[in-house]
């Protein structure tokens, strides 16, 4: 046996469920956000304006996006990889970030899509997405976050 053979380890790995899922959760924010300044995977690169309803650029033809709409996913994507180091953080990330993206999910409903209010910017399909990660990334927090489960 070597002297360091039971020293803690100083990386912090995922290792319980909601960590795990924090970890994949950010890296699909990191994918989307670095997919959104991929022409090809996001149309009408060209047509990409860096905030507002008037951004041409669809991620997938689908989901409409802009210069800022790309960084809050690659923000989010880096919270939630960071986050996911210890147990609380990644509760945390799950279930805050829950909150934020039915918040974005109400924005997306009240704002008129056309107006310069919907600065991020949101089209229909972006806003049944946010309420999918809303609900998605809260479940996941409150169901894997109980202690009893890692």
């Amino acid at each position: 046996m070597t002297a360091h053979a039971h020293r803690p380890s100083t990386t912090a790995i995922p290792h319980t469920p909601v960590q795990i899922a924090a970890l994949a959760i950010g890296v699909v924010f990191l994918l989307a956000g670095i997919a959104g300044f991929i022409p090809g995977l996001t149309t009408g690169f060209g047509e990409m304006s860096f905030a507002g309803h008037a951004s041409g650029a669809m991620l997938l033809g689908v989901f409409q996006v802009s210069i800022l709409h790309n960084l809050v996913h690659l923000l989010f994507g880096v919270a939630g990889v960071a986050m996911a180091r210890t147990w609380a953080g990644a509760r945390t990330f799950l279930l805050g970030g829950g909150v934020v993206y039915g918040l974005i999910w109400l924005f997306g409903l009240i704002v008129d899509h056309d107006s310069a209010a919907n600065f991020i910017p949101v089209n229909t399909a972006d806003n049944w997405l946010h309420l999918g990660l809303a609900l998605g990334m809260i479940l996941l927090g409150a169901a894997l976050g109980r202690r009893g489960s890692d």
